[in-house]
């Protein structure tokens, strides 16, 4: 007697079609979550609504976008952001694998010191706004005050002289330690064996670290660059406290002329346009990004 040949089902879809149950609310709930907010955005973007009179609400088309496109206020500020970005993610970068090796090393209050260079990412940047600016970078009673005072070469207004340079270095204080922690991590992971043999072989420390260690690092450090380049294009708490945007326009990232748009001149349309132009600035950053993390990831 014949036995009659039964096809399993495909072990993908029959899992997928199993799950769906599970995950269809979820996915579903993110995304109501998401597209609500972004479909609330671009129906705003397209009508002439101020809060100061919103009987006024009427539909204007692609008007909001010409009006920011044309606004020198737009591109100065996505330079400032540009500048904001790419200046914390090199100096995160850099100071982060410089104390990654450091504190990789063994010495007396090595964990005391770990914790210290760590703790300034659990600080809430409304904080350290406040700290920098009141405590440290204060021209009269600031800690650099005192100790330029002090050496003889006069006191500096950060934020009046040199503000976009000050909030870089407020943010940066704060994620270096973030990128501290991803990359003393990794190179806790590198093979003792690996540099042992180096070490038997001859090589000097700064041909170990060019090497050896810093190939070891490049996919940490496409990971530290990608989750700071999402987090660095919203800085606006340290703006607010320290600047409020100025002097002048000095300081407005494109983050907060949204900001101001919406809460200052109330202009809802006019906002909800720059934040579609921000979304879609964000996704071509974000898709660069992913592309190069899937590639150092491949090789």
């Amino acid at each position: 007697m014949a036995s009659q040949a039964v096809t399993p089902p495909l072990a993908g879809g029959g899992r997928a079609v199993r799950t769906l149950p599970l995950v269809g609310p979820s996915v579903g709930v993110l995304l109501v979550w998401m597209i609500v907010p972004l479909a609330m955005t671009l129906w705003f973007s397209l009508q002439r609504y101020n809060l100061l009179s919103p009987a006024e609400k009427v539909f204007s088309g692609l008007e909001n976008y010409k009006f920011l496109l044309t606004d020198p206020s737009l591109f100065t500020a996505m330079g400032h952001t540009l500048q904001l970005v790419g200046a914390v993610l090199v100096l995160s970068v850099v100071l982060g694998t410089l104390f990654a090796i450091l504190f990789d090393q063994d010495f007396y209050g090595q964990g005391v010191a770990r914790l210290f260079v760590i703790a300034p990412f659990f600080v809430m940047p409304t904080v350290s706004a406040l700290i920098w600016k009141n405590l440290l970078m204060h021209p009269e009673n600031g800690l650099f005050a005192f100790i330029t005072s002090s050496l003889g070469l006069g006191v500096i207004d950060w934020f009046t002289n040199y503000p976009l340079t000050a909030i870089i270095i407020v943010v940066a204080w704060q994620w270096v330690p973030f990128a501290t922690l991803i990359l003393l991590t990794a190179i806790q992971s590198l093979s003792g064996e690996q540099v042992e043999a180096a070490r038997m072989d001859g090589a000097k420390p700064l041909s170990m670290f060019w090497f050896i260690i810093l190939p070891h690092l490049l996919r940490p450090i496409t990971v530290v660059v990608m989750i700071e380049t999402i987090f660095l294009l919203t800085v606006f708490a340290e703006i607010l406290v320290t600047t409020s945007g100025g002097p002048g326009d000095a300081t407005t990232t494109l983050t907060y002329l949204i900001y101001l748009r919406a809460l200052v001149e109330w202009d809802v349309g006019g906002a909800s346009a720059g934040g579609v132009i921000a979304i879609v600035l964000a996704n071509i950053v974000a898709f660069f990004l992913v592309r190069t993390v899937a590639r150092n990831l491949d090789t």
